[in-house]
């Protein structure tokens, strides 16, 4: 399944990479650009409807028992990542003052951690995968609350997010959501037995709303204000602060007295950030020409994160402790 998983990233790399220079070649205008606008729109929808008919609330409610493990994990994505982002922000913006890259660095740290990845990474390192589930889960039902007032206070100072911004957001993504979860019980069970066509629903609506994003931004002039060094640059920002969020939760875990299964779960959630959120998320909070500038560094983090989490999960399922004791 885990091996599956990788080849299935790699795929999606390249289809993601794809969908960039397809925008870049022949982005979407006039008519076409509302039209896919609307459809962008429809899959939002029915994203974020599936993930709260996937969320099983008895699994959240069992999970909670383990709260200092899913309050480290949600201080290290809500409280941990928006601090680094703070500090980094001036060498974002010195490194392209007119490409919002301190915005889109900003914004990254806001989201939520990703679910499916984690999940499937801490099962890979033999970590603890129930706890695993309860606190990616927990970060992305209590995200689509915080992220948003977490990018109204940290990117205001960029003019880049206005309230009504959120509010919209809110009715977008939070609705259909909560009717998911309303209707989980009638209709849980048939997302559970048709997760291989509904994950071609996942990766097609970010590919669409990549697409959409990118081809207003290629229309704005993004590729006359983004070098390949820039880009290099913004590359070796994200490299460092995902390994910086990766030594803090792993000290995190060991300073707590958690045991190995625990702090792998608290490494692998608390140091993810989810693009199935982010870019919908991102569709609605800024103007259509700077959302593909502000995901760049975001797309760019999810990369980073699966291929080095990948080689790390691989290192912790070689140990030999006994994963049940403390170090």
């Amino acid at each position: 399944m885990i091996a599956t998983l990788l080849r299935t990233v790699d795929r999606f790399t390249l289809l993601l990479l794809a969908t960039v220079a397809f925008a870049s070649l022949l982005p979407a205008r006039a008519q076409f650009a509302a039209i896919v606008d609307i459809v962008a729109d429809v899959f939002i929808f029915a994203l974020f409807f599936l993930h709260g008919a996937k969320l099983q609330r008895a699994a959240v409610i069992e999970g909670l028992l383990h709260w200092r493990l899913h309050l480290t994990v949600l201080l290290a994505s809500f409280a941990l990542f928006p601090l680094l982002s703070l500090a980094m922000n001036p060498l974002a913006d010195l490194l392209a003052p007119g490409a919002a890259f301190g915005a889109g660095l900003l914004y990254l740290c806001c989201l939520p951690s990703t679910v499916q990845s984690s999940i499937a990474f801490v099962s890979l390192a033999r970590g603890n995968v129930a706890a695993a589930i309860c606190a990616a889960s927990a970060s992305n039902l209590l995200g689509i609350f915080i992220t948003p007032l977490l990018v109204g206070v940290l990117l205001s100072t960029h003019g880049a997010v206005s309230l009504s911004a959120i509010g919209t957001l809110v009715t977008q993504l939070l609705l259909p959501f909560v009717l998911g979860q309303a209707l989980q019980k009638r209709v849980g069970g048939w997302v559970a037995a048709n997760k291989a066509w509904l994950a071609v629903v996942d990766r097609g609506a970010i590919l669409l709303m990549v697409y959409s994003a990118f081809s207003a931004a290629v229309l704005g002039g993004i590729w006359s204000r983004v070098s390949a060094p820039q880009l290099a640059g913004l590359l070796l920002l994200c490299a460092n602060l995902l390994a910086a969020v990766l030594i803090a939760t792993s000290l995190a875990g060991r300073l707590l007295g958690f045991p190995v299964a625990d702090r792998i779960t608290i490494v692998f959630c608390g140091s993810k950030k989810s693009l199935v959120t982010g870019v919908p998320m991102a569709s609605v909070l800024f103007p259509a020409a700077a959302a593909g500038t502000i995901v760049l560094p975001l797309m760019i983090f999810h990369q980073l994160q699966l291929i080095v989490c990948a080689v790390l999960a691989r290192r912790y399922a070689a140990r030999q402790d006994d994963l049940n004791q403390p170090a």
